[in-house]
Parts: C-alpha cells; structure tokens; sequence
C-alpha cells in the first residue's frame, strides 16, 4: 500500500481527496494535517510515502514543510497542490526538491496517477501546469534559456532525446515504456543517464529543460 499524507487547512478539500485517493486498492491516506509543521510531523511518525501539500497553510506553508520534510523524512516524496495564481511558488517547489506539482481542479484519475508516480520515484508534471509554469518562464529571456537548453541536450543521443521528450511530456516510466515499446527498466536506465549527462538533480528539472529545448508536445 502507498501510505498519503494529506495536508490542506481546509477540511472539505482534506475529505474529497482523501475519498479520491482511497477509491484506489493499493492507496492509503494514513493521516491528515491541517498545516504543513502537522504534515511534517505526521510524515515522520507514519513514515509516508507521499505526501500532498497544499502551498497556502497557516503556521507552515507548503514550501516551507517541503523542505523540512527533505531534511526529517528523505523517503517522504512531497506532491505540491496548487492553482493558477501560483506560478512562481510552483517554480520555487521544483527547485526545492518537489516531486512534482498538479491543480487542485485535476482530474481523480489525475490525482491517483500522480500519488503512484511519485511513489514509483517518479516525478509528476500535470500536463496543464507545466503549460502554465512553461509559460511563467515566458519573456525577454526565453531565446536564450531556448538556445542553452538545446546546447545541453545535443550531448544526448536519438533514443534519449525520445525519452527526454516524454519527461517533458509528464509521462511516467511506465507510459515512457508504452510509448516507445521499451521495458519500464530500460527507461529507467535511460532516465539515469539523461539525469547524469545534463547534471540535473531531478525528473523534474530534466523535463523543464526538454520543455525549453523544444522537446516534446
């Protein structure tokens, strides 16, 4: 079972996602907190998996608790909850180690996708706001962020530019897989030495780049 932590100061949107998320067989909410210093605390007692986090939260916001939870409970991978208003906040989680980010009017199917990808190792880009966030990096700069993107990624070779497109894509490992008639391992392989190549930290960072070469739909 993926065991969740649901963290949200409002207690509708706590119970809707939690009755989304324990619609699926292989999915657990373990605890919910209504601010991100319970989030963290609640992670560390329960061990988590996942942890869902909204940015705006009293005592503690969202970011804040994403990086308390990296540094108290490595093996908690933290899922950012956020709206259109938000964009340079989003920005700030990915850089901060997020495992990803989507929109609090996504789809159940959406949501459940991406608590399983997150807790696969997996990051999960909502295919709406990497739009929103890709545009957010829109401006005066784009050019050039555009030409140094596709001068880091002409190290790579065909098949890891495919794979790569499909990071900016927010496909999953397994989807990668499907799309490309590869083994999950084998994109995972490939995932590593893209990571390695283009000196990213994470998927996350890996796909914002694919999205600023040009890469993908």
């Amino acid at each position: 079972m993926i065991r969740v932590i649901v963290a949200d100061d409002e207690p509708l949107i706590r119970a809707g996602i939690k009755l989304i998320l324990t619609s699926a067989d292989d999915i657990e909410v373990v605890a919910e907190a209504a601010n991100g210093r319970e989030a963290v605390e609640l992670a560390r007692r329960h061990r988590a998996d996942v942890a869902l986090l909204d940015i705006r939260m009293p005592v503690m916001d969202g970011l804040t608790a994403l990086g308390e939870l990296g540094r108290a409970v490595p093996g908690t991978r933290a899922l950012i909850l956020t709206t259109f208003g938000e964009r340079d906040n989003v920005l700030r989680a990915l850089r901060q180690g997020g495992a990803g980010f989507l929109l609090k009017d996504s789809a159940p199917s959406e949501l459940i996708g991406a608590v399983r990808a997150a807790a696969a190792g997996d990051a999960y880009l909502s295919p709406a706001a990497t739009r929103h966030v890709v545009d957010s990096l829109a401006g005066g700069a784009a050019a050039t962020r555009a030409e140094e993107a596709r001068q880091r990624v002409a190290v790579l070779g065909d098949r890891e530019r495919e794979v790569l497109a499909l990071l900016g894509e927010g496909l999953s490992n397994a989807d990668a897989g499907r799309r490309l008639h590869m083994s999950e391992a084998t994109v995972k392989t490939y995932v590593s030495r893209i990571l390695a190549k283009l000196a990213c930290d994470n998927r996350v960072q890996a796909a914002l780049l694919a999205r600023d070469a040009g890469l993908g739909s």
